[in-house]
């Protein structure tokens, strides 16, 4: 333990030692806060802890994280005894994490299989999956860090995106399913309207995703000895004056992945708030121009994308299936008032 001037270890250090659940960021935010007391006496986390000290410190520990099932209406494309796909609408997150303890995917699952609840606390032999009605592969916390409860989850759309999943019901099909997505032999396709026109109009967009060095909350393309390696084809289905229909289709799945590789081609998906999406990228910057483009936003206050495809083989009887969802009606009424202020040409998707 690194010693200070007294010759004793730094406080936050040492309170490492009895909370080893907590990282020692948290604890220094707690010592900042007035959650500590030495001998009476508020101290920094630079304190060096000597011989005799009384010491008294408070960490608040949140409860938890769990999920419960919850009456939220779910939209169910196909269901079967060992899997079932669903079309998950814009802002639905898929699973409970910190921020993020009620209202999502699994809440609504759950709820549907007539499951129970899942805590992240649950030893693994004290839940079932006949209890869960869900698949209970990777549910629980794989370590305090990452408190998430994700029953049934073999992939992930981000909170802003809708369309189609694949969950599953049992531990038998959730392996073999979470390996096709390994192997890259899903079929994911996704819809989205982009700004501007990509160069040429269909191709391949390879690059390694990773931390954006500038914006810790967002991911971009970096080198590739920093980030995962990925790859996005595309195909451009129709445009306008100063955005596209484009089709993406996913060879990997990284975090923001068409997102990353779209903005990185100058091309950011329309109301995209975290990757440039949602100010006026082409054309006159005029007032009138501003508004129209604000009223969208507000049809659609997330990033215009929606995985509209979705195929692979059925983990136990190994037929091909392949399911098929239209965009949800904002992202339809904001494609309808594009056209019909920029004009459009190709195919209608």
């Amino acid at each position: 333990m690194p010693e200070t001037e007294t010759g004793g270890p730094r406080i936050d250090k040492y309170l490492t030692r009895f909370y080893p659940e907590a990282s020692r960021t948290k604890i220094q935010r707690a010592i900042k806060k007035g959650h500590l007391k030495v001998n009476g006496t508020d101290v920094k986390k630079s304190y060096g802890v000597e011989p005799g000290d009384e010491i008294v410190f408070r960490l608040i520990r949140k409860p938890p994280m769990q999920a419960e099932p919850e009456a939220i209406p779910l939209d169910v494309v196909h269901e079967g005894d060992d899997l079932l796909v669903v079309n998950k609408p814009a802002g639905m997150v898929v699973h409970p994490a910190p921020g993020h303890r009620s209202g999502t995917l699994v809440h609504a699952l759950l709820h549907h299989v007539d499951g129970g609840e899942v805590a992240a606390d649950d030893e693994r032999d004290e839940v079932s999956e006949d209890e869960v009605g869900l698949s209970l592969v990777n549910a629980l916390p794989q370590s305090p860090d990452h408190p998430v409860v994700r029953p049934g989850i073999v992939h992930r759309l981000d909170k802003g995106t809708s369309g189609l999943l694949v969950v599953a019901k049992r531990g038998r099909a959730h392996q073999p399913l979470a390996e096709q997505f390994k192997a890259h032999t899903v079929d994911r396709r996704y819809r989205a309207i982009v700004w501007g026109r990509f160069a040429p109009s269909d191709g391949t967009i390879e690059g390694a995703i990773g931390r954006d060095p500038h914006h810790r909350q967002r991911m971009a393309v970096v080198p590739e000895d920093e980030g995962k390696w990925a790859r996005t084809h595309y195909e451009t289905v129709e445009t306008h004056a100063h955005t596209s229909v484009v089709e993406f289709e996913l060879e990997t799945g990284r975090t923001h992945q068409i997102r990353v590789h779209a903005r990185a081609q100058g091309h950011p998906l329309l109301g995209d708030p975290k990757y440039g999406g949602q100010r006026v990228r082409y054309g006159t910057q005029s007032g009138t121009r501003r508004t129209f483009y604000d009223q969208l936003f507000e049809t659609l206050p997330h990033p215009a994308l929606h995985a509209y495809r979705l195929g692979f083989d059925h983990p136990t009887t190994e037929e091909r299936l392949r399911f098929e969802a239209d965009p949800p009606p904002a992202w339809r009424r904001v494609l309808r008032e594009l056209r019909q202020e920029e004009g459009a040409g190709t195919t209608d998707p």
